[in-house]
């Protein structure tokens, strides 16, 4: 008996077949619109191939690729075996000849990504991505290749591969606009040829897009948390690149800053469609529009198929000392709070009655608000934040401070002048960041301040250094871990001290308990062992939030029906 037909149309199946059916093909596959009529469509990649081939030995059909769908879904069950026997140890990881041995858990997840041609690299800060991305280097058929990352570690990454791979030429872009790679590498005398390592920042990567698609086979993405916007232009440059490579790694401890969503574009980048359309995505693993609705059962999947790795040090057996998280509540110049008191309150008015706004006055309100409040914490909380440092340098101890404004930064210096504090944020050039951190390692400076959002990827603080202060907050939970996992990676020898400094007024209140919220979405899928921090589903709405409490604080009264908001 034939039920309906299954046609094949641009990437995608087309299914017409009996009411009854449909409705069970529907339940099945919840990735598929419900609202859709007699045709329903599902993208074809090696998941949804090997599920449709099941679904129609039960229920036939006509169907005009059957060769392509049974192709697709063999590809599955091949890559499950290998990915099965490789995580169960029951064949060795592929061998890699570096100047410096990988070690066996590096090997596995470079084998792994070998296997599916695409991973998402989440091991721990600390545990070595760095090597397990250039194992892959060492494979003449994944050359040339490209590693993208952030501005300021691009002579890090230089450095490393020409430590672990010496033979390998690199080339670090100088300009986001093309020039002749041959040329510009080529020495005098020596073989004119393409780098084998080209490495790029994120900001010049969209001059280079056209240059780079079809020339560079494997794609190194690191910090690939950088790609979670998906309209933002190194996401279309990245996206264009990595879609004509063989081969694409992304490295990230912290794959989202946000909310769960984010995933979907960071993945479809490393491996475009495994995970369907965005709106596919959406339907079957999303509570809303941002928020993924079981973390934990997603975290799983993106696991056993092979998509993204993630061990704990206990399980390598690179255990370091604790973390030690320590909130500390330090007073604030409430008069510095005074003098945004007039703007603050209308604009918190503005946001609340935003369904009376034209959505540009709402959305210049909320951001502005955001600024103010935010700004205006760090000031009036600076000098104490200053005190408590002041405190812990006099002891001897080497302190890295990160915070977020310029003007919190400039009082930091002036308190701090006797300890010599050197920065790094995001005014420096890679340059001068490169100089802050050689004179905090070296012993020229006790103090480097570093921008909540400037220090990802830096790594040798952890030798000369074990405590941390958040003289100022951020919303997401993915950034403070970052800021951590600056000092509590390899290396690192003692418990590292991470002093959570919180004003109980102006911002801090809010955002310490947004971070909680928002926590629950990236540990539940990094971690899926783990207990989330909040079950509950995430507010989008921070802001607002901020501005109800801050009216409530200010003495107004809020509608019972207004948005819920927190007093301390």
């Amino acid at each position: 008996m034939i039920f309906g037909d299954v046609t094949y149309e641009k990437n995608h199946w087309h299914i017409t077949c009996e009411p009854h059916v449909r409705t069970k093909l529907k339940r099945l596959f919840p990735e598929i619109d419900q609202r859709s009529g007699a045709s329903s469509v599902l993208s074809d990649n090696e998941e949804n191939c090997r599920d449709l081939l099941w679904f129609l030995d039960r229920y036939p059909m006509e169907i005009d690729r059957l060769d392509h769908l049974k192709s697709r879904a063999s590809l599955h069950v091949e890559q499950e075996n290998q990915i099965d026997a490789l995580l169960s140890f029951r064949r060795p990881p592929d061998d890699f000849e570096l100047h410096y041995p990988a070690r066996d858990y590096q090997k596995i997840a470079a084998s792994l990504a070998m296997i599916k041609r695409g991973l998402l690299v989440a091991d721990p800060l600390g545990l070595g991505k760095t090597v397990t991305a250039i194992c892959l280097l060492t494979r003449a058929d994944h050359l040339p290749a490209l590693v993208i990352t952030m501005t300021h570690l691009t002579s890090q990454w230089e450095g490393e591969i020409n430590r672990f791979a010496p033979s390998l030429k690199t080339h670090v872009l100088k300009t986001g606009k093309p020039y002749d790679l041959v040329k510009k590498t080529s020495k005098k005398g020596e073989e004119q040829r393409l780098p084998d390592v080209i490495i790029c920042n994120y900001h010049k990567l969209h001059g280079w897009a056209d240059t780079l698609a079809g020339l560079v086979r494997l794609v190194i993405s690191d910090e690939a948390q950088e790609l979670r916007r998906s309209e933002s232009n190194k996401y279309a440059a990245a996206k264009h690149i990595a879609g004509k490579a063989q081969l694409v790694m992304g490295l990230s401890s912290t794959p989202i800053y946000g909310y769960g969503q984010e995933f979907f574009n960071v993945l479809d980048i490393i491996r475009p469609g495994v995970l369907g359309t965005k709106a596919e995505f959406c339907r079957e693993w999303c509570a809303d529009s941002e928020s993924i609705k079981d973390p934990k059962a997603f975290g799983e999947y993106l696991r056993r198929e092979g998509l993204m790795i993630r061990r704990t040090r206990s399980e390598v057996g690179r255990e370091l000392p604790p973390v030690i998280k320590i909130p500390q509540y330090v007073e604030c110049d409430h008069h510095k709070l005074e003098t945004i008191k007039g703007s603050a309150i209308e604009l918190a008015k503005i946001i609340l009655a935003n369904q009376q706004q034209s959505a540009g006055t709402a959305f210049h309100a909320y951001q502005e608000f955001n600024i103010m409040m935010r700004q205006a914490t760090g000031i009036a909380k600076a000098p104490y934040v200053a005190e408590f440092v002041r405190m812990l340098l006099e002891s001897g101890e080497k302190v890295v401070l990160f915070g977020w404004h310029r003007e919190v930064y400039n009082i930091w210096l002036e308190r701090l002048a006797c300890f010599r504090p050197v920065l790094y944020t995001g005014t420096e050039s890679a340059k001068q960041k490169d100089t802050a951190k050689d004179a905090f390692i070296s012993g020229d400076s006790q103090l480097l301040i570093v921008s909540l959002r400037s220090g990802a990827g830096l790594d040798g603080l952890q030798s000369v250094c074990s405590t941390i202060v958040k003289g100022e907050l951020d919303y997401s939970p993915g950034v403070h871990d970052q800021c951590i996992g600056r000092l509590y990676r390899d290396g690192q020898e003692n418990s590292v001290m991470v002093h959570f400094l919180i004003s109980e007024s102006g911002s801090d209140p809010i955002i310490a308990d947004i971070l909680g919220i928002k926590r629950g979405q990236i540990e539940g899928v990094v971690n899926p062992d783990g207990d989330l921090i909040e079950k509950t589903e995430v507010e989008p709405g921070y802001i607002k939030r901020l501005a109800g409490d801050y009216l409530t604080r200010m003495g107004f009264e809020l509608p019972d029906d207004n948005f819920e908001v927190i007093s301390g």
